[in-house]
């Protein structure tokens, strides 16, 4: 069966989510949920299972630790510096780049 990759956006107020989810907008992958605080995105992680997790670096009390224990198999694209993201963007225009150039969700398959 065959699904949509699934992306989580998260960034400290209402329009700089919405500037990231439409800087990470493809149709590539689905775009699910949002989160405006560190809490929400744990929240919503654990709910919506994303595959991969942008996360605007300036989002306050953000950290990859919270975010691999609510996600474990997610991958993490940073907007700015954040130690332990699975990739980087530097600037907006360069999310769908970065999450273009993830290893592949999950694993070998396994007979």
């Amino acid at each position: 069966m065959c699904r949509a990759l699934k992306v989580l956006c998260a960034a400290p107020g209402r329009a700089a989510l919405q500037a990231l989810k439409g800087a990470a907008v493809s149709v590539a992958w689905e775009l699910v949920g949002g989160a405006v605080t560190a809490a929400e995105l744990v929240k919503q992680l654990d709910e919506l299972g994303p595959d991969v997790v942008v996360v605007d670096a300036a989002l306050p009390d953000v950290g990859i630790g919270a975010i691999r224990r609510a996600a474990p198999r997610a991958r993490v694209i940073a907007l700015g510096p954040l130690d332990g993201a699975d990739g980087v963007a530097d600037s907006p225009q360069g999310i769908r780049e970065a999450i273009l150039g993830l290893p592949p969700v999950g694993g070998p398959i396994r007979r």
